[in-house]
């Protein structure tokens, strides 16, 4: 069930008004929202299997699935419990095995099987051996990344006993599945959102408005930026990059730069919208992130949640920056490899986490090297950094965008070989990579604004909004970018 389908809304709408009828009554309350969650996730994995070649019906295929969200939530919630009544060292270290254990067999079972049978067929060739490799038929769970991570970062938290345990079940299972963030993030954190869970649910219209905001918001950048973009440049230079100019191939890199940004902050806000109208707060995701003045401020400002989540469980515990230069250097490069391959099992993330991972690596040398802050810069040096990282950014994108290694190779090819012509480069086009560039200057606090307005503004300005993408966005309702990871 698309964010930008009639469908969603109609289901956010029934949702919303039979929510807060059980406002007063905890555990009917979160009773309902769980089996709405699972209604959401079960109805859109059933959906994307219908078109997959998968060795079951999509019924069972959806119902395996869930399960899968079902089974790991209960076994972490009683994970949890052990954990804050165990004592002994091995016990414990036992229980966080387990929790963990079961979310890495669903992720390299689904995700990664394939691609690593694959991986080890092109080395034995490589050696001269022949090996056929094995592969599974299956479709992968929607957004198993994304509650993977919310799982193990709980029992993390809870063995290194820096959280309490839930003792409100239904609230853990809730926790896991809320539809807003559950296919799509963002990545949650325990700590932040069952104390949220626990406490009644306050209607407050402001917090409601702001909500409103950042679902049309979204749905804006989604479907006009995102969607158009996707169908009108993006998809037709990276599909067949020798018919266009490198001028065209430019192009298409800056507006898949547009495009995902648009894709996965517009997503975003209409989840942290649509969990807004039920009284709940999700963390910030994105904070113009193209105007970045080097790659540690890009990841500071994109895709908060999983940069800290890598941060806190990945890069601190192998040590971070705490010894020294060069294994700071490796610490960023693990972190990146593996966030790398966290997108996609393919080698194509795993080069684009690389990038980055190096990138990050001469950044720190060259902050430690230079003894400066970033606020010492003159205008002219925050100008020339925003401008190299966003370029180094852009052809990290190619990697991750294009669909092998030799794909990308030929765009960068196009790239440089300096021809001409700009036939997909129409005004819209250009329009709305200049929009999507523009509006990272665009201040924030605009949701808080309309949220003062009378109600009677408020509705016009969301008609407003909805004659605007009916009549502006002709294209069909494309995939949300972020869903296949």
């Amino acid at each position: 069930m698309l964010f930008n389908s009639p469908l969603y809304g109609v289901f956010l709408v029934s949702a919303f008004v039979l929510f807060w009828l059980l406002r007063t009554r905890h555990l009917a309350r979160g009773l309902f929202l769980v089996a709405a969650s699972y209604g959401f996730y079960f109805y859109g994995t059933w959906d994307i299997s219908r078109d997959q070649a998968i060795p079951t019906s999509p019924l069972v295929w959806a119902s395996l699935c869930l399960a899968i969200i079902f089974l790991g939530s209960t076994l972490d919630f009683f994970i949890g419990r052990a954990l804050g009544k165990t004592q002994s060292p091995p016990a414990r270290k036992a229980l966080l095995l387990v929790s963990i254990g079961y979310y890495l067999g669903v992720l390299a079972l689904f995700k990664y099987f394939n691609f690593a049978a694959d991986s080890f067929s092109s080395a034995a060739q490589a050696l001269g051996l022949r090996v056929n490799p094995v592969h599974l038929r299956l479709v992968l769970p929607f957004g198993i990344s994304f509650f993977t991570f919310e799982t193990m970062s709980y029992t993390i938290d809870v063995y290194r006993r820096e959280l309490e345990p839930s003792n409100r079940y239904v609230d853990y299972l809730l926790f896991v599945c809320f539809f807003p963030h559950l296919v799509a993030g963002p990545i949650v954190r325990p700590r932040s959102m069952l104390p949220q869970l626990a406490a009644p649910p306050r209607f407050d219209p402001e917090e409601q408005a702001q909500g409103l905001w950042l679902i049309a918001t979204g749905l804006a950048k989604k479907m006009i930026l995102g969607d158009l973009l996707a169908v009108n440049l993006v998809a037709r230079v990276f599909e067949n990059p020798e018919r266009y100019s490198s001028v065209e191939v430019l192009f298409a890199v800056y507006g898949y730069a547009v495009q995902i940004y648009a894709d996965f902050s517009g997503y975003t806000d209409v989840a942290l919208g649509s969990a807004l109208l039920f009284g709940y707060r999700l963390p910030k995701n994105f904070d113009s992130p193209y105007t970045a003045m080097d790659l540690q401020d890009f990841w500071r400002r994109w895709h908060v949640s999983l940069s800290s989540w890598l941060r806190d469980y990945l890069y601190i515990p192998l040590g971070g920056s705490r010894e020294g230069g060069w294994r700071t250097y490796r610490n960023l490069m693990i972190t990146m490899l593996l966030g790398g391959l966290w997108h996609g099992a393919s080698w194509n993330f795993v080069l684009w986490g690389a990038l980055h991972g190096a990138g990050l690596a001469a950044t720190r040398a060259w902050q430690r090297w230079r003894g400066r802050d970033e606020g010492s810069r003159g205008l002219l040096g925050r100008m020339l950094g925003v401008t190299a990282t966003f370029h180094f950014v852009c052809l990290a994108w190619v990697f991750f965008r294009a669909p092998s290694f030799s794909h990308a190779v030929l765009m960068l090819r196009q790239l440089v070989s300096l021809s001409g012509g700009t036939t997909v480069l129409t005004a819209q086009v250009l329009v709305l990579i200049g929009v999507g560039l523009s509006m990272q200057w665009v201040p924030s606090g605009l949701g808080k604004q309309f949220a003062r307005l009378p109600s009677v503004a408020q509705g016009a300005v969301l008609a407003a909004f909805a004659i605007v993408l009916h009549l502006v966005s002709r294209v069909a309702p494309q995939p949300f970018v972020y869903g296949q990871f």
